[in-house]
């Protein structure tokens, strides 16, 4: 065993800058120095010794002339030195001079200062020689008996852990702190007294809690949490036990203490599955999440909900608890906020989906009257998306959801307004009763629309949807509401002419004209170049929108006159009110040409949106039934299909989850008789306690692939050659937001290295957390350095150095091996997630890092490639797979993945098949990433230039 690998409870911070000193200079300030430099001295002997260095000759010294000093600060740093000091001969004997040392002890056992009693009894925890301990026992028992609970508690823990070792020193010590634990009063003494039997002699820490059992709830948090802990050992060893403690549980919920109740629940949920008992569980959980102001701790225990929900026959119970768990909407964390609606969501049912529907309803209106910020607004988001899902899967409730929405469709923010749009329109297209109630609600907000996207998508749910005379009626007096007086040039060029007075006219230039391709004149007035700046709400909204250029919603509002204006001629015989019904419709559009045409907006009409219209004017003016078709039933057809397949995979997807959630049981399965069950066999539920110690010590047992490439050995990276002095090779253990590097290190020479140290160096965003120790390594040795790397963002990282080391006995300078680069994948932190489409768009739109990839591979089919593109990079495809099916020579598709440190990645992929060069020909095209940093889109990129092509292992 390795000096590096010997057990070590104390850290100290080594400062590297200054030179170690001699040994007779340091003997000198133990001998015959002042407090302050025999403190310093003793501090450098122990920096020393923990790196490495035997000092023996101090040792005597250090026995004589500082042993006996009484100054608190010596006796602390004696306890580090006795520690860490060797205190055997190489043959495994007990040094004599510890002899000296035990005697020591002895008498600060027996000081009358609490503070040296106790640091004394903690330090006997740490020894491991039998004979040093033994001649100090009836001390050590005398400490129970002091006044001060310092000493009791740590004579206690002094008491179990030579127990634990050296059974024989104290046989009747769990006798004998029974007794001590039947006696004491006080909370700390008591929980270590008791966590000492549940470890040494459970039974009779069973006897002790039977006696008590009733005062459970009078005892502190700390005593209170080890009774959790023993009655969840003792049922799950023993499942007869339940019925005798699940009293005590229940009482353990109503605990002062958060943790306590947190404990209690956890263990009530695995101890009993009655319903009773998963509600009082839930209640509890329910109410920490309320009164807990840590948003960890709230996420912490929603996830415990989500657990509790996820077993088949627990889910029931939660759907009575729904209102219950809407009460924790009022934290204002959005995350919280998030898991909160979706748990509620997953509950909802026929029972309690109308009580839901009215908390989230007020919850929507609240959000109107809160000041804004980003927060409030995602959280309308988020609620308008959850009464979607509830009205989709409940369409009663949809009446009395969509008036309350439908106000937020004049909303600032337009995703929001978005979010309640898309709901409105699957709704009107669904719900064939809602109809008049949906075209009543949006006539009446659509004045008030602000966003253009927004009133886009109001114009064609009017236009497609109004069916009656008067509906159509009120949409054209909406739309000549919105667009103000017309012809709009005319109109505008009057405005600004009458504006103008006349000290602010400009010296006269010639007027220009222009000629329209519809042979119409523009006459732009000289003072435009001196326009005054106008109001922008002076304007009329559809006029505004048209003013700034944006002429797509111009395109919008010709698709919606011409369907409204054909139904219009379908349902009045009138032939003259259909012709003035149709004349003012081409009217709209022609002005708006015209102004497209004009110098007047901030921007010329794009030539798409003057085909479109151009396209309309053209189906008025011939009324074709064929243009009828399209206009009027192929529209709401292609939205009808798309609505059926986006339910048909929400299907999909559910009936995936509840098939992972049923617990299926074969007919051939053999019955476990828990009886006849080994204890070593009991693998039904691990022992929760023992998986959060090895969680929190790293050491979580993950089962191994089965594929052999997938093992450690995968993992190793050789740092040195084979012909090096010194060979090194390190396995990378990347553990969430830390890297451990185990480095192995053989001597291959036949000398003695003193000194060998391993130097790292990191690039990208690691830090190297602590630096190795130095290794001593005798000829041909071997031993393992471990070095541990904090990661702060997702890139990809390098790690680089080298190790130096002394020869023995040789006079040359330090000698150096340069080590290879080791490269941190950056897939070990990227998972795959999911997105909306409205999301992903907004973020594409927002990152400003892209990496633009070329295809270069040997894949020769689209799909194929795709899937080898979405195993390298753990990135999820949001395109949907009914989208990608076919044979096509073409593929465009979404991909998106999130990293551990919550950073997004968005990549495009679009590839084509080049017919033209044969079958065998290989994909072409490009993959597009983008991301919020640079270094993930560069790293991502770097992943995907190395895997492009398929190996043919």
């Amino acid at each position: 065993m390795t000096a590096a690998e010997n057990v070590c409870y104390t850290l100290i911070n080594v400062p590297t800058d200054s030179e170690p000193p001699s040994e007779i200079s340091l003997k000198a300030d133990l001998e015959k120095g002042e407090i302050k430099a025999k403190t310093e001295a003793l501090k450098k002997v122990i920096i020393m010794i923990l790196n490495g260095e035997k000092l023996p000759g101090l040792l005597m010294t250090i026995i004589r002339f500082v042993l006996p000093l009484q100054d608190h600060t010596i006796k602390k740093l004696l306890l580090v030195f006795w520690e860490i000091v060797p205190k055997t001969t190489p043959d495994g004997k007990l040094l004599q001079e510890m002899i000296l040392v035990c005697d020591a002890y002895r008498k600060d056992l027996q000081h009358p200062n609490e503070f040296i009693r106790g640091s004394t009894l903690r330090f006997l925890c740490k020894l491991k020689e039998s004979e040093l301990l033994e001649p100090l026992m009836p001390a050590i028992r005398a400490c129970l008996e002091h006044r001060h609970s310092y000493v009791r508690r740590n004579a206690v823990l002094a008491i179990y852990t030579i127990y634990r070792n050296f059974e024989n020193l104290i046989p009747d010590a769990p006798e004998l702190i029974h007794d001590f634990l039947v006696n004491e009063k006080d909370a700390s003494c008591k929980r270590n007294a008791f966590m000492m039997l549940i470890h040494a002699d459970q039974d009779r820490a069973l006897d002790y809690l039977s006696t008590c059992i009733d005062q459970v709830h009078t005892f502190g948090d700390i005593l209170q949490l080890v009774i959790v802990e023993l009655i969840y050992k003792v049922c799950h060893a023993n499942p007869s036990e339940r019925a005798r403690f699940i009293r005590c549980i229940y009482n353990l919920l109503q605990s002062s203490s958060p943790a306590v109740k947190y404990e209690a629940a956890g263990t009530l949920v695995t101890l009993s599955s009655a319903p009773t008992a998963i509600k009082a569980a839930a209640q509890c959980y329910i109410d920490l999440i309320i009164k807990e102001s840590d948003n960890n701790v709230k996420l912490i225990v929603l996830d415990r909900l989500i657990e509790l929900k996820e077993h088949p026959t627990h889910e029931r119970v939660l759907q009575d608890l729904v209102m219950d768990i809407l009460r924790v909407l009022t934290t204002p964390d959005l995350e919280v906020r998030k898991k909160t609606l979706q748990l509620a969501l997953d509950l909802v049912s026929s029972r309690n989906v109308e009580e839901l529907v009215i908390v989230l309803k007020k919850e929507v209106i609240k959000t109107n009257n809160v000041t804004e910020h980003e927060d409030t607004d995602k959280y309308r988001q988020l609620l308008v998306r959850t009464l979607h899902s509830c009205s989709v899967r409940f369409p009663d409730m949809a009446a009395n959801v969509i008036p309350v929405l439908m106000e937020f469709l004049s909303d600032t923010n337009e995703a929001a307004a978005a979010d309640v749009l898309e709901f409105v329109r699957e709704a009107i297209q669904r719900f064939d009763n809602l109809r008049p109630l949906i075209i009543e609600k949006m006539l009446e907000v659509f004045h008030a629309i602000r966003a253009v996207k927004i009133y886009r998508g109001a114009l064609w749910i009017l236009g497609e949807y109004c069916s009656t005379k008067e509906d159509i009626q009120s949409v054209m007096t909406e739309v000549r509401r919105s667009l103000g007086e017309i012809p709009i040039v005319e109109n505008e060029i009057k405005k600004e002419a009458g504006e103008v007075k006349p000290e602010e006219e400009v010296p006269a230039a010639p007027t220009q004209k222009l000629v329209t391709e519809m042979g119409t004149y523009v006459t732009q007035s000289a003072l435009s170049s001196a326009r005054p700046s106008k109001k922008e709400e002076d304007r009329p909204p559809l006029r505004g929108f048209l003013m700034d250029g944006d002429f797509y919603v111009a395109a919008s509002l010709a698709t919606t006159l011409t369907k409204v204006a054909l139904r219009y001629v379908a349902t009045v015989k009138d032939k003259r009110k259909q012709n003035s019904f149709v004349a003012e419709s081409m009217l709209i559009m022609s002005t708006v040409l015209h102004l497209g045409k004009s110098l007047l907006p901030k921007k010329p009409i794009t030539d798409d949106d003057v085909d479109r219209i151009s396209l309309c004017l053209k189906v008025l003016s011939e009324c074709s039934p064929l243009m009828n078709d399209i206009f009027n039933k192929e529209c709401r057809k292609s939205l009808s299909h798309m609505l059926a397949v986006k339910l048909e995979e929400e299907k999909l997807s559910q009936k995936k989850e509840s098939e992972k959630r049923n617990v299926t049981v074969q007919a051939d399965d053999p019955i476990s008789f828990m009886q006849l069950t080994a204890k070593n066999e009991t693998t039904s539920k691990e022992d929760q306690f023992q998986l959060s110690l090895l969680a929190a010590m790293g050491n979580t047992q993950r089962k191994e692939a089965a594929d052999p490439l997938a093992s450690k050995l995968n993992k190793v990276t050789q740092l040195t050659g084979f012909s090096d002095p010194v060979y090194a090779e390190a396995y990378v253990h990347v553990n969430q937001y830390d890297i451990v590097l185990d480095v192995l290190v053989v001597n291959q020479t036949s000398d003695t290295l003193q000194n060998c140290t391993l130097e790292l160096a990191t690039l990208g965003d690691l830090k190297l957390v602590e630096k190795p120790s130095p290794l001593t390594l005798a000829p041909h040795d071997f031993a393992n350095i471990k070095a541990n790397v904090k990661v702060a963002s997702t890139e990809n990282g390098i790690i680089f150095g080298n190790i130096v080391y002394d020869v023995s006995g040789a006079a040359s300078d330090r000698n150096c091996v340069v080590l290879s680069d080791i490269h941190i994948d950056i897939m070990d932190y990227i998972q795959p997630a999911s997105c909306t489409d409205a999301e992903f768009r907004q973020m594409w739109a927002e990152f400003e890092w892209e990496n633009k990839v070329t295809v270069n591979t040997n894949i020769t089919t689209l799909n194929e490639y795709l899937h080898h593109i979405l195993n390298s990079t753990n990135m999820k495809c949001l395109t949907p797979e009914k989208a990608l099916s076919g044979i096509c020579g073409f593929m465009a598709a979404n991909l998106y993945a999130r990293s551990i440190f919550g950073e997004d990645a968005l990549a495009n992929v679009s590839i084509e098949k080049p017919i033209h060069l044969g079958p065998d020909a290989p994909v072409s095209g490009h993959i597009r990433i983008r991301a919020k940093s640079q270094g993930m889109a560069l790293s991502l990129g770097d992943k995907i230039n190395l895997s492009q092509k398929k190996s043919n292992v």
